[in-house]
């Protein structure tokens, strides 16, 4: 079952799904890695779907710091924009939860200076990063909700969960810090 809880008038959802098919979301996070470039996993897929376009935006872009995010446009993505995250490798960070952190507090100032209302993300750094689910999912969300209320723009940010375990945990985790 997907969760959905409001933190300071900005909603927060987790829904199992592809985050490559989120239409009427204003921004999808891209997973990726310092170069901005195809890879596998969620970078894979968004390039994919997006076509030739987004790498070649990206390329001005790279490198990209750990903990740091850029805008591109959508290109053949069901979203006008996508915001491009480098998370942490969980094994060779010295701040991971830090570095995590940042990358969701990123995403979300890209799209309140880019007047995005909507944001579709990932867990970030969860899959060949090698961050925890649980630990992963408590920071993100704790991250995103206590962001929220610096919101003026970002009313909705949607993680989307590939993995049944995956989205239950977020789920879980999500209604933890409603209370």
């Amino acid at each position: 079952m997907d969760a959905r809880r409001e933190f300071h008038g900005v909603v927060i959802e987790c829904v199992r799904g592809d985050i490559t098919e989120q239409s009427g979301i204003d921004a999808v996070v891209n997973a990726a890695n310092a170069q901005l470039a195809p890879g596998g996993g969620v970078a894979g897929a968004i390039h994919r779907k997006a076509g030739p376009g987004l790498f070649e935006e990206c390329k001005s872009f790279a490198p990209i710091e750990t903990g740091s995010a850029v805008i591109t446009s959508g290109h053949d993505l069901p979203n006008p924009w996508c915001i491009h995250v480098l998370g942490p490798v969980y094994a060779s960070s010295s701040d991971p939860a830090g570095e995590l952190a940042s990358c969701y507090r990123e995403a979300l100032r890209l799209g309140e200076e880019n007047d995005l209302s909507s944001i579709a993300t990932p867990a970030i750094s969860t899959g060949i990063f090698g961050y925890p689910v649980a630990e992963g999912a408590e920071v993100a969300l704790r991250a995103v909700a206590q962001q929220a209320r610096t919101l003026e723009r970002v009313k909705l940010v949607r993680f989307v969960l590939w993995g049944e375990d995956d989205h239950a945990v977020h789920v879980r985790e999500l209604e933890r810090i409603a209370g």
